[in-house]
């Protein structure tokens, strides 16, 4: 939105290069099955994953994560996604047809981190486990556990990079988000408001517009956003995609070597979108990590009755070939071999 593209400075992923569109969800769960582990009430562990849509990059890789730790583990995956990024009725019937098939633990990204709450809360009253990845429910406590970026840290991080990067020198600056009242999404982008060291309603920000983490969208947002003022200098995305379709508009409007664009998540196209100039740096995420976490904390759970609890950090870094100082970065080199790792 990570809407997606755009996690979040705080905590949140990106994705400069990631672009997110929508596939339709399955009725029911998909799964993927390999060798049987001994789980405590006997028979395969289920281990459930609902993403927010099943085509953007992002979600992709956390699926391709969740797959292979399942067959390491000898365990089921049970696979759903959200028709568009804040389609919250697909993972409400997910997560049901989930705890109907048996899966002792659902990790979730959730598209309305308010309105999937009393699901979660039927699954979790059901004894199944759930965790969120990337997003957090509202309240946080809403699920066991979170396994996450640092969304703010994620929107701080890029910033201080933006305010480096600008030199000082005036700016106009757009900020292409989410949707309202997401948390990944508000996250990330005050993380942004923070590092660069201004407040929201500073005058320095004059345009702001949603994409849901969708790369046509997002060239629609730019496309407003210049209508509104084509003077503008600096472009915070949500996500990746929305990064590429800001671009589009950019071009376009013959504007696209004027602009600094910046973003969040870090997938393998946004990272080469940082290396080909696209994008000057987005704050790279680990969705692999969060669901290999995920899945191992579900099969554990099956085999010993054991919880996890809290917030995981799987951690943030800093992405650009136009390393400023004072700002911690790696360069793309890094960020090709790390994506979504």
């Amino acid at each position: 939105m990570r809407i997606r593209s755009g996690h979040l400075a705080g905590l949140a992923i990106a994705p400069l290069l990631l672009a997110a569109a929508c596939t339709p969800a399955p009725a029911a769960p998909s799964a993927t099955s390999a060798p049987a582990p001994a789980a405590a009430s006997g028979g395969q562990v289920q281990v459930g994953l609902i993403t927010k849509t099943e085509s953007n990059p992002f979600f992709v890789k956390m699926k391709e994560g969740a797959d292979k730790e399942a067959t390491a583990k000898g365990a089921k995956l049970l696979s759903a996604a959200g028709k568009f990024d804040t389609d919250n009725q697909s993972q409400v019937t997910a997560i049901e047809n989930m705890v109907t098939a048996g899966a002792k633990g659902i990790l979730i990204t959730p598209s309305d981190t308010k309105a999937i709450v009393p699901s979660i809360k039927k699954a979790r009253d059901a004894g199944v486990l759930v965790i969120a990845l990337d997003t957090p429910t509202e309240p946080q406590d809403a699920s066991d556990a979170l396994f996450a970026t640092d969304n703010k840290q994620a929107g701080v991080l890029i910033g201080k990079y933006a305010k480096a990067a600008m030199g000082g020198k005036p700016v106009k600056i757009a900020t292409l988000d989410l949707a309202p009242g997401i948390s990944v999404g508000v996250l990330r982008h005050d993380g942004f408001i923070e590092g660069f060291g201004i407040q929201n309603s500073d005058p320095q920000v004059v345009c702001s517009q949603d994409t849901q983490g969708d790369q046509a969208k997002g060239q629609t947002a730019m496309e407003t956003c210049l209508q509104k003022d084509p003077s503008i200098n600096l472009v915070y995305t949500i996500n990746e995609p929305a990064a590429f379709g800001a671009n589009t508009a950019l071009k376009a409007a013959g504007k696209d070597k004027d602009v600094t664009v910046v973003s969040v998540d870090g997938g393998c196209a946004g990272v080469r979108g940082v290396k080909d100039g696209t994008i000057a740096a987005t704050s790279q995420q680990y969705p692999l990590k969060m669901a290999t976490l995920g899945v191992d904390a579900v099969v554990d759970f099956a085999q010993t009755g054991k919880k996890v609890s809290g917030y995981t950090d799987t951690g943030v870094t800093l992405i650009t070939d136009k390393a400023q100082s004072g700002v911690d970065s790696k360069d793309t080199a890094f960020g090709l071999d790390n994506c979504w790792g």
